[in-house]
């Protein structure tokens, strides 16, 4: 069936585009924090990749741009994504990056994902995440018919070092998930991007 006759074709997101004053500053980011690499760079930007598509993140670049200081408090994009195959992953590129002093600026723990934000030179916030149900079949049944997300959509704030020390120290995956979903490594985030 086509969808000439009617039946939704349903695409999948193939990239980002954001625009920047710093090209150089955001390849070297995306490099360091999820292992970019440029498939073609030009004075007016760049195309990186991670995986086997030919770009992920596109990247534009022009002298008329000018940076917004008040970017986080207008409307537009709130942050975009990139899901890990298991909290093992996500809890190793967190220790990675923090002994690189890259910082997250907060972490949730979603319910349906447990979640680590970034802050790239530009402002844009982007989501480390796996997902806590390892099927996205049950994390899309929690999404919608648990209670506990239907009161708390946006979830708990979480120490990342408190989880990953947890882990070190033993806990399972379901129990890093269960401990900080109930609040127990609660943190305070100073959050420049509001929820």
């Amino acid at each position: 069936m086509s969808e000439r006759d009617g039946a939704m074709i349903r695409p999948k997101l193939h990239h980002v585009n954001l625009k920047t004053t710093r090209p150089q500053e955001m390849i070297d980011w995306y490099a360091d924090v999820v292992g970019s690499e440029v498939t073609f760079q030009f004075p007016g930007g760049a195309w990186l990749t991670n995986d086997e598509a030919n770009h992920r993140i596109a990247l534009l670049h022009s002298p008329r741009l000018s940076d917004d200081p008040e970017k986080l408090a207008h409307a537009g994009m709130h942050h975009f994504a990139f899901e890990y195959g298991s909290v093992d992953d996500l809890l190793a590129t967190y220790g990675r990056l923090k002994a690189e002093g890259i910082e997250p600026h907060m972490a949730l723990d979603h319910g349906m994902t447990t979640s680590i934000y970034y802050v790239d030179p530009d402002g844009n916030s982007v989501e480390l995440q796996s997902d806590n149900f390892g099927d996205w079949k049950k994390s899309m049944e929690f999404m919608k018919f648990s209670p506990e997300f239907a009161d708390d959509p946006i979830g708990k704030f979480f120490d990342p070092q408190k989880m990953l020390d947890a882990r070190e120290a033993g806990a399972s995956e379901e129990e890093l998930h269960r401990r900080a979903y109930a609040g127990e490594w609660h943190v305070e985030y100073d959050l420049r991007i509001p929820l």
